[in-house]
């Protein structure tokens, strides 16, 4: 639902892009100096005071008009630095360009040369940290927040496609007569899955949970990414002869061998994540209240405990919420809090702001929907009562000392700062790791002292005709990486299979 803010924005950015189009119909290109002077285009949202109770899509998207004005900003760099900082290699400043030309078409044919997932990509990745880093636009203005946003104009070429029914199956080769398997349905699975059946051969795609999309549908809430536009880009790959398996869990309902073996594939492709999550190890972690954000997300979001007249998700309900974590994880975990009921939510952090993991505009979402920040704060252990339940945590204050080996100042202890506070839910966002199950019964399958598969170069792993990428070689990473890794396994198995 577009609201009036979005509707003033348009008005706005038309009022900025009728000049420039007039000059460019004369044959006149715009200076550079011209480009830098074009204010980049904020992000319509839902008002904070109305989405904290809802999960309705935060952000709306840009229409027509801001996205051609935000496409004027870019400066055409030959040396292309944002593509060099694309995990798949999108050629950017082309579907930039196309955007400017108003052939949002075309725009959305080159990103998908390349991503298959752009509507995806251009809600969750950080792009501030991967391809407008590099932005010469960002450099020069001296402030990296107004380099292009290369992700929400990626966004609204894919929305805009999905938006008129008329996606474009991308060419597959004849049929090879190889098979491969793909384990996982998340970012890696998929795009490794779109790449090998474009090449011709049959692949299936095996999923442990009811729903495909991995942690696309488990782990983003709604109000981030909608839980339809990952379906749509899952119906994509379908059309390109993709299989579909779910409540198939590898390791149980069949071993990589068998699928080598007696079920004839010919490669099998690794993505199943990392879903095991990490905890504190402190006193209190066994009280009813307390768990993992993975569980918590979970509930929330594949089994829609939001959605109480529909779903009988049960959901452990909150006065008070603590989350435990920096990273976007806990900055979803915290606002989907918001969105069950609880009164009041704080996230823990042992670090200041500026060294959050989490994207900036995600941090800021969060405050501005009311939840609080408690920077430099760690607990030392979870308070109960005699019934089993959390009643607080007691925190120890910290400060921050030299940068650690992320470059992060590390944060150490204040001795004697300790305190009690109040809740009674928490929600632990500290990362995840891969769960075991499918690389301990898996004979001759590496790992590392994590328990992540290890890969060469090319993905491969270290059992003949088996590759891996994603999270459970990365470890919790971002869904771009995953893709960029999904795209270089299958890179190297279309060779074999050739």
């Amino acid at each position: 639902m577009r609201d009036t803010e979005t509707q003033g924005l348009e008005r706005e950015a038309e009022g900025l892009l009728v000049p420039l189009l007039e000059k460019k119909r004369r044959g006149e290109a715009l200076s550079p100096r011209e480009r830098m002077g074009i204010p980049p285009q904020a992000m319509p949202v839902q008002d904070p005071g109305r989405r904290r109770n809802n999960v309705e899509e935060v952000a709306l998207g840009y229409g027509e008009n801001q996205a051609r004005l935000e496409a004027e900003r870019c400066l055409g760099c030959k040396n292309e630095p944002c593509v060099a900082g694309c995990p798949v290699g999108v050629r950017i400043p082309r579907f930039i360009a196309a955007i400017q030309r108003g052939d949002f078409e075309a725009a959305s044919g080159v990103i998908k040369k390349t991503n298959l997932l752009p509507a995806v990509c251009g809600r969750v990745c950080p792009q501030e940290k991967q391809c407008q880093a590099g932005c010469t636009l960002g450099k020069s203005l001296k402030n990296a927040e107004k380099a292009v946003a290369i992700g929400r104009l990626e966004r609204f070429a894919a929305d805009w496609e999905r938006n008129r029914g008329n996606r474009r199956v991308p060419p597959v080769k004849p049929p090879s007569g190889k098979r491969a398997a793909v384990i996982g349905s998340g970012p890696a699975g998929l795009t490794a899955a779109a790449d090998l059946a474009r090449e011709g051969h049959e692949v299936t795609v095996f999923e442990a949970l009811h729903r495909t999309g991995g942690v696309m549908v488990y782990g983003i809430p709604e109000f981030r990414l909608p839980k339809h536009i990952v379906q749509a880009e899952v119906d994509g790959l379908r059309a390109l002869g993709v299989k579909f398996e779910t409540n198939f869990l590898a390791g149980r309902t069949r071993m990589i061998p068998q699928l080598l073996g007696e079920d004839g594939y010919d490669a099998v492709f690794i993505g199943a994540g990392a879903g095991l999550p990490k905890f504190l190890g402190i006193p209190g972690e066994n009280l009813a209240g307390v768990q993992s954000a993975n569980e918590y997300l979970t509930r929330a979001n594949l089994m829609r405990a939001y959605d109480r007249e529909q779903a009988a998700t049960p959901v452990y309900p909150s006065g008070i919420a603590a989350v435990i974590g920096g990273g976007n994880v806990a900055m979803d975990a915290a606002r989907m809090a918001l969105r069950l009921g609880a009164e009041q939510v704080h996230v823990i952090y042992r670090r200041t702001r500026e060294e959050m993991p989490a994207r900036a505009e995600e941090v800021e979402h969060a405050m501005e929907e009311g939840v609080i920040f408690d920077f430099l704060r760690n607990p030392l252990r979870i308070l109960g009562n005699e019934q089993g339940q959390v009643t607080g945590m007691e925190l120890q204050q910290f400060r921050l000392g030299e940068p650690d080996q992320s470059g992060r100042r590390s944060p150490l202890a204040i001795p004697g700062s300790e305190y009690q506070v109040a809740c009674d839910t928490v929600i632990v966002a500290l990362g995840n790791e891969p769960n075991p199950l499918l690389t301990r019964v898996t004979p001759g399958l590496n790992t590392d002292t994590r328990g992540r598969i290890t890969v060469d170069g090319d993905q491969k792993s270290s059992l003949d005709r088996v590759y891996a990428g994603g999270d459970i070689v990365l470890g919790a990473a971002t869904v771009i990486l995953a893709m960029g890794e999904g795209r270089r396994a299958a890179a190297a198995i279309n060779r074999l299979l050739a």
